[in-house]
């Protein structure tokens, strides 16, 4: 199956993690240690407890605003912990369909986004281009 991914494998990996920030200079020593790297700096807005604006995160800095709602459908999907197949089952949107969606390839649609927003527990207007 790895032979029909289009992007290339790499031996790298980014992760993030939570925590108490009177520990965050050991986290990097431990995580430096294994031989990783800081990215980016750390940023931290304490008028939100820590966190920043997904829409300013590094990830979401890099697509554009009419790629949001297949990125949103992708990230629905896989927090609910369903397969397209499933989805499609669940839904009666062929799989095929839920995969050009998430790909921004074919548009969600007011129904298809009221089906979909019903199974994953999302508003559907987040699954509709701005």
């Amino acid at each position: 199956m790895q032979g029909h991914m289009k992007k290339p494998h790499t031996n790298e990996v980014s992760m993030t993690f939570t925590g108490p920030i009177a520990m965050m200079e050991q986290a990097l020593e431990a995580m430096r240690s294994l031989g990783f790297e800081k990215a980016e700096p750390v940023t931290v807005n304490l008028d939100v407890e820590g966190s920043i604006p997904w829409r300013e995160s590094s990830y979401f800095k890099e697509i554009k605003e009419d790629e949001l709602p297949s990125v949103f459908l992708s990230g629905a999907r896989y927090r609910e912990g369903f397969t397209q197949v499933e989805l499609a089952e669940r839904s009666g949107i062929p799989r095929r369909h839920i995969s050009e969606m998430e790909n921004g390839k074919r548009p969600i649609g007011k129904v298809n986004a009221r089906k979909l927003a019903a199974i994953l527990d999302v508003d559907p207007r987040r699954l509709l281009s701005v």
